[in-house]
């Protein structure tokens, strides 16, 4: 049932109904009563109400209400409003179904990347997880029985020293020059194994370089990780000018001028995030596998494996 109660502030409207407990504050009588009216009939009628929801205002509560707690939520919320613009986001609930993911799927499939359909398919799935667990606005997920493409072969593209050596020329050595800075920024990830968006929020507060320890607080996993520091590295940190955060970039900058210096030298098919891979392959040689995922920030040991990139030979020279 539902009560009005007068506060100091407005009027209370309380509605319990069906197990459900509910209550809100307004400034007028008549829209606590709306409220409540409203409320009641909701609890009475969920299914037929959740059934004439459709898929896109499931993505805008999702984004609204989920995805603000999450790191990176803006790239969640930009993701969400893009698939939100497709047809398939306005099919109501009890509408949906598997067949109307799987056609999403192959169309997308001809847009971009089997890569960027699974990332977008997982987070879809996110949810009507949450519509279904949370919300209870859904009895199943659908998308659940949608077959997702065949993930592509990790990446095993490693810098070649040619390479290396033409880009240096490309960037220049003036670190006052934020070019320069995105190539020395690459260095110094391939000595400490750091992610660019890792480097591009550094800031000297947090470096010890008489410890050789980089203190990361953002983090692609959420959890904070401390980070040894080769003397190689700590030479790249010293010799930087004066700023801070410590390169002077943002995750913009970085890449948009790692992208040009890399361009100019005519080296096609690598990206900043080949140093990851370059470096763990160097430092498997000089830590134990738990050492090494510490440092660089993994919990799942087999994700290792996707940066691993050592070649047959190179390990055959190790076993003599």
């Amino acid at each position: 049932m539902a009560s009005i109660r007068k506060l100091k502030s407005g009027y209370r409207a309380e509605v319990a109904r069906n197990g459900v407990r509910k209550s809100k504050v307004f400034p007028t009588k008549q829209e606590a009563k709306d409220w409540a009216a409203r409320t009641e009939f909701e609890i009475l009628n969920h299914d037929k109400v959740a059934a004439k929801l459709t898929l896109g205002e499931l993505f805008e509560r999702y984004a609204r209400e989920v995805s603000p707690s999450k790191r990176g939520h803006r790239w969640e919320v930009i993701r969400l409003e893009k698939i939100g613009r497709d047809e398939i986001a306005k099919i109501r609930l009890e509408d949906l179904s598997a067949k109307d993911f799987a056609k999403w799927r192959d169309q997308r499939l001809k847009e971009v990347a089997p890569a960027s359909v699974i990332r977008e398919m997982q987070l879809m799935s996110s949810v009507l997880t949450v519509a279904r667990r949370e919300w209870e606005l859904i009895a199943a997920n659908p998308l659940s029985d949608v077959r997702k493409p065949t993930k592509p072969q990790p990446r095993d593209r490693l810098p070649t020293a040619n390479e290396i050596e033409a880009m240096q020329l490309s960037a220049g050595e003036d670190l006052t020059k934020a070019t320069a800075r995105a190539f020395h920024a690459f260095r110094f990830a391939l000595e400490s194994a750091m992610r660019a968006g890792e480097i591009a929020g550094l800031e000297w507060d947090r470096v010890d370089l008489d410890r050789r320890v980089a203190l990361l607080t953002h983090t692609k996993n959420g959890r904070p990780r401390e980070v040894p520091l080769s003397t190689k590295a700590v030479e790249l940190l010293r010799a930087l000018p004066e700023l801070n955060p410590v390169f002077g970039l943002s995750s913009r900058q970085l890449d948009v001028l790692f992208r040009k210096l890399r361009d100019r030298a005519d080296v096609t098919g690598l990206t900043f995030h080949d140093s990851r891979h370059a470096a763990i392959t160097t430092l498997s040689r000089k830590l134990d596998v738990l050492a090494l995922a510490r440092m660089v920030g993994h919990t799942d040991l087999r994700q290792l494996r996707v940066y691993y990139n050592e070649s047959a030979e190179e390990l055959a020279k190790r076993l003599d």
